[in-house]
């Protein structure tokens, strides 16, 4: 998968990521509240399911599990509820670590945060037995070596995570969600966050993203096996797992 992110104007992976990560540094203040009113809160049903998903792992003794793309840590303290040993955070936006450190410490939980950008990630082969990415997979400047470097870092048996909105299979719901991500979504996210460039961009992230099925594919031919998809809400999302051979 050659392609990734393309925020309008910006061509080149460097400056790409630079884009990215300075955009969500400015809306890391107001990210949670839009992330809960633009989904009616159902974003915390989809952690929750993605969790459900993944427990079998999160409870085995010793597990290391990295929440990748971690953003506001909203994932990253829903694992770590639910996981037998201590759960690491990464993300290249330092106001959004700043943010799922205060909410870490408010809970009074123990998860290292890793500053590092998600297509060169400062941790050895084979390292964990679960990556997983919330919401941030699809921010990636190139989508296919973002696979490539969750494979490396995987233990063998390893299991990858990827929740990301997805393309609804219902002709009749997928006009009314593309209505409502072009129209009322980017107007929202801009009153609210002061940022129409931002939230124009994440609507627009969502509607280019690869469809489940395709992303599986790549996925597949990126090196993982036994892939599969779980559509939720009408195929609004979808729960992608992988397991490294």
């Amino acid at each position: 998968m050659n392609r990734g992110t393309a925020p309008i104007g910006i061509q080149g992976e460097k400056q790409v990521a630079q884009w990215v990560r300075r955009m969500f540094d400015s809306v890391a203040p107001r990210y949670d509240l839009l992330n809960h009113l633009l989904s009616m809160n159902t974003d915390k049903y989809w952690r929750w399911r993605a969790v459900r998903r993944v427990e079998e792992v999160l409870r085995k003794p010793n597990s290391r599990v990295l929440d990748l793309c971690c953003g506001s840590g909203d994932l990253l303290i829903a694992l770590q509820e639910k996981a037998s040993s201590v759960v690491q955070g990464a993300d290249f936006s330092h106001e959004m670590l700043r943010k799922a450190r205060n909410k870490i410490a408010g809970r009074r939980l123990q998860c290292p945060l890793i500053e590092a950008d998600a297509l060169q990630l400062p941790c050895p082969d084979q390292a964990y037995d679960l990556v997983a990415a919330a919401f941030g997979f699809r921010n990636l400047a190139h989508y296919g070596k973002g696979l490539t470097e969750m494979l490396r870092i995987l233990k063998p048996g390893g299991t990858i995570a990827i929740l990301e909105f997805s393309t609804p299979p219902n002709p009749a719901f997928r006009a009314l969600y593309n209505l409502y991500c072009r129209r009322l979504m980017p107007r929202i996210g801009a009153a609210i966050s002061g940022s129409p460039i931002a939230y124009a961009y994440l609507q627009d992230s969502v509607r280019k993203f690869p469809g489940a099925a395709e992303l599986a594919g790549e996925m597949e031919r990126a090196g993982f096996r036994n892939v599969r998809f779980h559509r939720m809400t009408f195929g609004v999302v979808a729960l992608h797992l992988g397991e490294r051979g």
